[in-house]
């Protein structure tokens, strides 16, 4: 075999492995868990992943402030976020949140991820056909 040929084989093989080592590095999504964010530095950005506490979600519409409480079972932080949650949000369900902690006390998250499963469950409806017509109903425009 030509050196030329190795050599271009094995500058190839380099190139499509660091191709894949970034392809994956940059898609893996870490973060700690409230327990493990003992002694936050405030201004630093953090990614804190645990459950909303429930009774702890406080939002205002009009101003768009949301406020809630994240745990993992053995520490807590309170979150602050201006803006909207995303659909999947709410008390009792996972989320990660990306921000920073505030001198002020609390995580001030610049972004919010919902965490849910993988496995899709339908909804219990004991009417699930009376459902099913009344959304065809809807989406043809007639009335309810």
């Amino acid at each position: 075999m030509k050196p030329k040929f190795l050599v271009g084989g094995l500058v190839i093989l380099a190139a499509l492995a660091y191709m894949i080592y970034a392809g994956v590095s940059q898609s893996v999504v870490y973060f700690v868990t409230p327990s493990e964010l003992a002694a936050p530095v405030a201004g630093k950005a953090y990614r804190v992943g645990g459950m909303v506490l429930p009774g702890s979600l406080k939002w205002e519409p009009r101003t768009l402030d949301l406020a809630f409480t994240i745990s993992d079972g053995k520490g807590t932080i309170p979150v602050r976020h201006k803006g909207t949650p995303p659909d999947l949000f709410g008390e009792g369900r996972g989320a990660v949140v990306e921000g920073s902690w505030n001198a002020d006390g609390y995580f001030k998250a610049s972004h919010i991820m919902a965490k849910h499963s993988e496995e899709y469950t339908a909804p219990h409806d004991t009417n699930a056909a009376g459902g099913y017509k009344d959304l065809l109903r809807t989406l043809q425009g007639a009335p309810r």
